[in-house]
């Protein structure tokens, strides 16, 4: 039997610096330069903003688990370590469900990636039909995307297109990607009947898009450092332009570099109405199996965040 080889090296804190340039595998492109910015500039942006903050706290002194979903991950064996891509979908879906975040899938190459993710959900929705699920789906040709989404949609609550991921290392040379126009997202929120978001939101091109498109959800990510964009953070893309993407969207969703309560209070504050983590998760679950994975969760989620001090 093969066995998991997992490639994260489980450093003590997620902050980039111990998996440089490792990818396929936990690290991000030109040596995890976005990956690291990613999780230095919440302490940043919170010191510039802590009134905020403090005001959010002072009104909401809880945090409220749905409000914390998992990012969509695939890849589970080139980039992950699992022996079998199936294994990880399955234990990660079960694990957050047991929790009470929000359940999120994405797609690869090949397509059997993506149908794992369903049959994990599929397994969710005959226990629990309201639980919060959503499918992102590459930027293929439209058509290809529709045919996607007929197979997550008796699944998913929500349906988005991954729209920087046109630009991941991994992919190039598997599949036929394309940066896609507004016309284009248009017609596929037209197609979906369940609330349709836009993920990729990190240039000012893309708030464009976003003023165009009006999704129902704006999700602001540079897929974890992981492909070829502007040098930056999602913290300080949502500090800067959060306000104004709220305008054209029903709600707005950010990941990258989320390590701590203050962290989730600070995207909350900035106008996040929910925040996706991806790599911390992953690596608790390759570390401790799904015991560790939920105490994750719970460590993110407590329910007082304490001092807005970094």
């Amino acid at each position: 039997m093969i066995k998991n080889s997992f490639k994260c090296n489980f450093c003590k804190v997620c902050n980039g610096k111990g998996c440089i340039s490792q990818l396929p595998g936990m690290g991000g492109v030109r040596e995890n330069e976005n990956f690291i910015l990613n999780c230095s500039a919440w302490e940043t942006v919170r010191n510039k903003n802590l009134d905020k903050v403090r005001k959010f706290l002072d009104l909401e002194p809880e945090f409220r688990i749905p409000s914390i979903s998992i990012a969509p991950m695939t890849g589970a064996t080139e980039n992950i370590g699992f022996a079998h891509e199936s294994d990880f979908y399955d234990a990660i879906i079960q694990a957050m469900h047991k929790v009470g975040v929000g359940l999120c899938i994405g797609d690869g190459y090949p397509d059997e990636k993506l149908k794992f993710g369903i049959q994990a959900l599929q397994k969710i929705k005959v226990e629990s039909p309201e639980a919060q699920t959503s499918v992102f789906i590459k930027p293929y040709s439209n058509e290809k995307i529709v045919e996607r989404f007929e197979w997550a949609k008796d699944c998913v609550k929500i349906a988005g297109i991954d729209i920087d991921s046109y630009n991941i290392l991994t992919m190039r040379n598997l599949v036929k990607l394309e940066k896609k126009s507004a016309s284009q997202l248009i017609e596929i929120k037209n197609h979906v009947k369940i609330p349709f978001a836009i993920k990729g939101i990190f240039t000012k091109e893309d708030i464009q898009l976003v003023r165009e498109v009006m999704p129902d959800i704006a999700y602001i990510s540079n897929h974890g450092g992981r492909i070829d964009t502007r040098r930056g953070s999602t913290a300080e893309f949502l500090a800067k332009y959060g306000e104004e993407i709220k305008n054209y969207c029903g709600e707005l969703w950010i990941d990258g570099g989320i390590r701590s309560p203050r962290d989730v209070a600070t995207a909350m504050a900035l106008g996040a109405n929910c925040v996706l983590v991806g790599r911390p998760f992953a690596s608790a679950l390759c570390h401790g199996g799904p015991e560790e994975l939920c105490g994750k969760v719970l460590e993110l989620s407590l329910l007082k965040y304490g001092s807005t001090d970094s």
